[in-house]
Formats: structure tokens, sequence, C-alpha cells
């Protein structure tokens, strides 16, 4: 039990700063102003990892990459603290696909975050300060959406076939990612 505390634990903390990085990489893209809660909370979680990684590897153009290496770097050390914690049996070699595999995670799982509090807020209080930013990051998923499936009775399900979609994909990951945790625990 106490390893499933640890592991839930690491998780959520892993799971928060890497996503803040992610989030940051994403608001830069869409060109979200930063000036709001949202953005100055994401800032608050990713500075101090992202800012010496851009000496390193500076911005250039609208994808920030540090801010992309910083979520991974952050779900490899978490795969790391995993596996030694199982007592380093099976193949290290696993490590990195497991961390590709838990960031397409985060990016999975703040996308249905994203999506799921804009469906709520366009219902509720679509003159929110935060509802701007959030359409424009939950635009780019459900725009294409739109296009194909109408309004059925002035109601707009794009988010929800997006969020069915993306449940659809956290599942296939799941799957792929449970393969490779054996591999790591080295069971055959």
């Amino acid at each position: 039990m106490l390893f499933e505390i640890v592991l839930f634990l690491l998780d959520v903390v892993v799971g928060l700063i890497s996503g803040a990085c992610l989030l940051r990489m994403y608001m830069q893209a869409q060109r979200v102003p930063f000036g709001n809660p949202v953005g100055q909370l994401v800032f608050a979680l990713s500075d101090w990892i992202v800012m010496p990684l851009r000496k390193v590897v500076p911005a250039k153009g609208r994808w920030d990459k540090s801010s992309l290496i910083a979520a991974l770097l952050l779900q490899l050390v978490q795969v790391l603290l995993i596996w030694l914690l199982l007592g380093a049996k099976g193949s290290v070699l696993a490590l990195p696909w497991l961390a590709f595999c838990g960031l397409v995670k985060v990016i999975l799982s703040g996308m249905m975050g994203v999506l799921l509090i804009y469906a709520i807020l366009s219902w509720v209080q679509p003159y929110s300060p935060i509802y701007g930013v959030l359409q424009r990051l939950a635009d780019p998923l459900v725009a294409p959406i739109r296009k194909v499936v109408p309004l059925i009775g002035n109601v707009d399900f794009s988010a929800l076939i997006a969020l069915i979609g993306l449940q659809v994909l956290l599942m296939v990951l799941n799957y792929v990612q449970a393969g490779g945790l054996s591999m790591i625990a080295g069971v055959r």
C-alpha cells in the first residue's frame, strides 16, 4: 500500500509540473497572453526547470522546445524513480519509451481537462475571463469537428466528441504503456 501511495504522489507532482511545462509551450504556440491567472500559475510551476534549459535550448519560433524537454525530463525522472523503487529489475532500455508514453498521457489528459472546463464554462459562465483563454486553447481541437458535426438543437457537441476521441486514445496509450511496464518489471 505504501508503494501505491508513493507512486500516486509521484504521479501527481510530476504530472502537474510537466503538464504546466506543456501548457506553457501550447499557450506560447497559440499566442495566449500569460497575464491571466492560468498563465501566472503556469509560469510559477515551470520557471524553475524551463528557464535553465532555455540557456541550452534557446526559444525559436512558436514552439518552446525547452518546455517540451523539461516535461520529457520530468517524465524520465519519474520512470527512473519507479524503476529504482521496483529494485532496478528489468530492462533499462524501456525507460525512455515509458517516459515518452507518460508525456503523451499528460498531453492527452491536459487536452481533456481543457475541453471539459471549456465545455462547462461555455454553458454556465461564458463571459468569464478564463473562458477566453480556454476557448483559444480548445479551438484547435474542436474546430475540425465543428466543420463535420453540425449544431444539434443549437447545442455544440464538438467538445464532447473530442473528449470521447481523446479518451479512446488514452485507452490505447495505457495498453501500450502497460507493455512497457511489463518490460521494466521483467515480466515475460
